[in-house]
């Protein structure tokens, strides 16, 4: 049995050992493997993950996916001739694969985000289904080798809220795709667990008297909040429903803070800010779109040739057309994650930085731009008032004030984000628990818990 954290920034895998989780080294990628696949092309993942499936799953998987498999063997047979791989890269390879060729193959960061996403056709609840089936085969494989066992039970966590806009209409989208996908790779027990309430278990672990627990997980996707109940008397307990005081939950999570500090930091050299030669102000939903690698609607309207042709006027419209090229180069190149994957790295290295320049300048010869942790703080004022609020939300559900405050998740690194959180609640004590691994210690322990 594992605590599977099957998560928007990144995945792990935990077990029990001397009654404590271990998050394991999984391969080359330690115990963190970024949430990133990388194709030679979009239509071959569906042919890969046929190939790693157990026998009898490959029958029942050939029905299901006749169609797909068959065009991807057209498409393989393409590549091959071609002189392109063929396989699937994951983690930093997949990442590093794309930086090399951003406008060649497929390449996808966080498919959790999109998971409970409205509209979403058939074919693309397969494709779906079938890079979370991928990505958790890698982990799955990865896993059963450093352990020298086979593995068929899991918890996996979840978020309070997939998505914002349909309610449980999207969890109940998101949570069938993880399950089938789970399923389809060998696990024969999969259940879930809230991740704030998966923290929370960890935290729990070091109490020594009854305690309401207000977990903050600022994931990479979301940010749940959840009122808890906890100390040694429950700790043991297989049904924990009457600890569970409050939750709230919304979609603004590490991702968002890096797109925000993209368009507040880096797209004004792009020309966001800029004006037409009318004298008035750029039109900046394109500039929004690119960045939005979070939105499949957004990404697949900046990428149509109708917002290239918009382009291209908007940099004859323009009073300094040389900035809006840059964002045309971006459009023609598939550069967004490029450009968000550099405002991450900002965000991250200005937890210990006051300032730095990051380089652009494979966008555009001798491209730098600088930021610092105020561009950062007024960035991001939007995600911090959405965190307040859910904060807010939690404690008001539960009717009671928490004794202590435990904050996990990668952004909460950030002196900005615990300076924040400490004038929500300036009389409560704030813990910060593991960024990255206090959740899946605490599905490991939930894993135990029930399955034993």
């Amino acid at each position: 049995m594992i605590g599977f954290d099957y998560g928007t920034s990144n995945c792990a895998v935990g077990v029990m050992e001397d009654n404590k989780p271990k998050l394991l080294s999984l391969g080359d990628h330690g115990r963190f493997i970024p949430s990133t696949l990388y194709a030679p092309s979009r239509d071959v993942i569906v042919n890969w993950l046929h190939k790693h499936l157990t026998l009898s799953e490959q029958k029942n998987f050939q029905q299901q996916r006749q169609w797909q498999i068959q065009k991807g063997k057209n498409t393989l047979r393409e590549l091959t001739l071609d002189g392109y791989p063929t396989e699937l890269t994951f983690g930093k390879q997949a990442l590093n694969n794309y930086l090399q060729e951003p406008d060649e193959g497929y390449y996808i960061k966080s498919p959790k985000s999109f998971l409970g996403a409205s509209g979403l056709l058939p074919q693309q609840m397969d494709l779906f289904e079938d890079i979370v089936a991928a990505m958790m085969s890698n982990v799955k494989r990865l896993t059963e080798e450093s352990l020298g066992r086979s593995i068929d039970q899991t918890v996996i966590g979840r978020p309070i809220n997939f998505q914002g806009l349909r309610g449980e209409q999207s969890n109940q989208q998101a949570l069938k795709i993880l399950t089938n996908a789970a399923k389809r790779v060998g696990f024969k027990n999969v259940e879930f667990q809230f991740e704030p309430v998966a923290a929370g278990f960890e935290y729990e672990a070091s109490l020594s008297q009854e305690t309401k627990v207000l977990v903050v997980d600022i994931g990479g996707g979301t940010t749940d909040c959840s009122m808890l109940l906890m100390g040694p008397k429950q700790a043991p307990l297989t049904d924990r429903s009457a600890d569970l005081l409050s939750h709230s939950g919304e979609r603004v999570g590490g991702n968002d803070f890096d797109i925000a500090l993209a368009l507040k930091g880096v797209m004004p050299s792009f020309g966001i800010n800029s004006e037409l030669k009318t004298g008035k102000p750029m039109p900046n939903n394109s500039y929004w779109q690119a960045m939005a690698i979070n939105n499949i609607n957004d990404q697949t309207e900046f990428y149509s040739d109708t917002n290239a042709r918009f382009l291209e006027q908007l940099i004859r419209d323009a009073k300094q057309p040389e900035l809006v090229k840059r964002l045309l180069t971006v459009q023609q190149n598939k550069l967004s994650y490029r450009v968000v994957n550099a405002a991450e790295q900002s965000k991250i290295a200005l937890t210990e930085q006051t300032k730095l320049q990051i380089d652009l300048s494979d966008i555009d010869d001798g491209l730098t731009v600088e930021l610092d942790r105020e561009c950062f703080a007024s960035a991001c004022k939007r995600e911090l008032s959405s965190i307040a609020v859910l904060m807010k939300d939690a404690i008001t559900e539960a009717n009671c004030q928490p004794d202590v405050v435990f904050v996990t998740g990668g952004t909460a690194k950030s002196p900005i984000l615990q300076q924040f959180l400490q004038q929500q609640l300036p009389n409560t004590e704030i813990v910060i628990g593991d960024h990255f691994g206090s959740v899946t210690a605490g599905l490991t322990r939930w894993a135990k818990t029930i399955y034993s």
